[in-house]
């Protein structure tokens, strides 16, 4: 028997260092299961109604980007650069998965509230003092060890853990908004470098044509050298001008590249509409809901995040209450492997522990004004972040309406611009002015022409402002 018990002792030694743990599986919490549930329905939905059939493979999170409000401009190019941007932007996929993470986060803290549970099996050779032979021996233990949460510290730890996850599906919401705005952005830009570039190459035919007429007049003693000169400066000027177009439309194209998940080197297959084409209308809102304001993703998280701060202050004071530890062991030890499930090479134990800290430096305090600290600037931040959100909602709403007004205004001098030429073209065939004079005013309208293609494209990414600056929801 003393041998069996001396068996036994250095065997639960072993253990110690030896024996393999292996933990149950956790079950999710009810707001886990409607967290991700939520998280699945927002992953079911089709992008474009024209895609409804498509593969499986096109299901993403539309619903943060608001589909519909894309649809407003009727273009199937920019809708098929924002679906696949929301398949293949890697921002996006970024995003996602530290989504992922936070939630394989909540669920490690989850399952410090479960017991752990372990088992394993430990066979040894031992030499007694005073004993010549060697023996043999077999253990199998099982061991539970469990935190008793009774004043629901962990409980707590685990619900801050879940804030934090909570919050990370604002910060993905927030990135797909923002990768579809740049999408739109930089789609009307290239639309816009498109209509100058055209404009500019026209401008410039005028403008050679004005140089060919002011050398031959030139030479016929009709105008200076110096107006020669002058016309000259201008043709150089245009095809710089045209120059730089052309540089702005490769860049742009680039960056509409890598945000739809493409490679720079297949930007001649991006396709676009003729601005002519596109639907400008004056669809500002004269107001803006504050609800509109308070589903903005990074309002949302800023109130979560004073949630958790609020949840930690309380964790920090549990942090002075005992800790109470409830552990078990069951061990079948025996020299035969045969007797080893006998239940007289059983041993089996019950126990718990209550443990204060009394003295740890000042660190709980230290540790509770801490949170407390912080708790003070996520709620700073939680009133900043609500008033940055009015004052983004209210520049982007002043910025579309008075784009739209000079956009009118424009367009208005446009027409005038039109009649101009129009008349002059008359004076031109009845002889009334000249050729020189007739290039002049084409030339002015097709720098009206450029100007209402700049604000055209101005005023429709004020209106993407809009959309991002209320999250969406417009």
């Amino acid at each position: 028997m003393k041998k069996l018990t001396a068996l036994t002792l250095i065997t639960a030694l072993q253990l110690v260092i030896y024996t393999p743990v292996f933990a149950i599986n956790d079950t999710q919490s009810t707001d886990s299961k409607t967290m991700v549930s939520a998280q699945k329905q927002k992953s079911k939905g089709w992008f474009f109604n024209k895609n409804k059939q498509e593969e499986p493979k096109f299901k993403v999170k539309t619903e943060y980007i608001n589909t519909d409000w894309w649809n407003n401009f009727q273009d199937p190019y920019l809708n098929e650069y924002i679906a696949r941007a929301l398949q293949k932007n890697h921002d996006l996929k970024i995003a996602t998965i530290s989504t992922e993470e936070y939630y394989q986060n909540y669920k490690i803290q989850f399952g410090a509230e479960l017991p752990q549970i372990g088992a394993g099996f430990a066979p040894a050779l031992v030499k007694l003092p005073g004993i010549s032979d060697t023996a043999g021996a077999f253990a199998l233990p099982g061991i539970v060890n469990y935190e008793a949460d009774i004043f629901l510290k962990n409980r707590d730890k685990t619900k801050s853990v879940q804030k934090q996850y909570q919050a990370s599906f604002d910060d993905e919401r927030a990135v797909y908004i923002s990768i579809a705005s740049a999408v739109g952005t930089t789609y009307f830009n290239v639309v816009r470098l498109d209509e100058a570039i055209k404009l500019q190459e026209e401008i410039n035919k005028q403008r050679q044509e004005i140089y060919d007429l002011m050398l031959l007049s030139n030479r016929e003693g009709l105008v200076s050298t110096s107006d020669t000169i002058k016309a000259n400066k201008a043709l150089i000027k245009g095809e710089c001008d045209l120059i730089e177009l052309n540089k702005q439309r490769e860049k742009a194209l680039n960056q509409l590249a890598v945000l739809i998940g493409e490679s720079p080197e297949n930007i001649s297959t991006l396709k676009r509409i003729n601005i002519n084409e596109l639907i400008v209308s004056n669809k500002i809102p004269t107001q803006i809901s504050s609800e509109i304001i308070e589903n903005r993703p990074d309002y949302l998280k800023a109130a979560k995040m004073v949630e958790k701060a609020g949840i930690d202050i309380r964790i920090a004071k549990k942090e002075f209450l005992p800790t109470i530890n409830l552990s078990g062991l069951a061990l079948f030890n025996s020299t035969n492997f045969g007797s080893l499930f006998t239940t007289k090479n059983m041993l089996w134990s019950l126990g718990g522990a209550a443990l204060l800290p009394i003295f740890t430096g000042g660190q709980r305090i230290a540790n509770l004004r801490l949170k407390k600290a912080q708790y003070e600037r996520v709620l700073q931040t939680y009133l900043k972040t609500n008033l940055e959100a009015i004052q983004e909602v209210n520049d982007a709403m002043v910025s579309a309406k008075l784009d739209w007004d000079k956009l009118s205004q424009t367009i208005e001098q446009q027409k005038l611009e039109q009649k101009d030429y129009n008349y002059s073209e008359m004076k031109f065939n009845e002889g009334v002015i000249s050729k020189l004079d007739l290039i002049q005013f084409k030339e002015n309208l097709l720098s009206i022409n450029q100007l209402v293609a700049q604000q055209k494209i101005e005023y429709l990414v004020d209106y993407i402002g809009l959309y991002k600056a209320c999250g969406a929801q417009i």
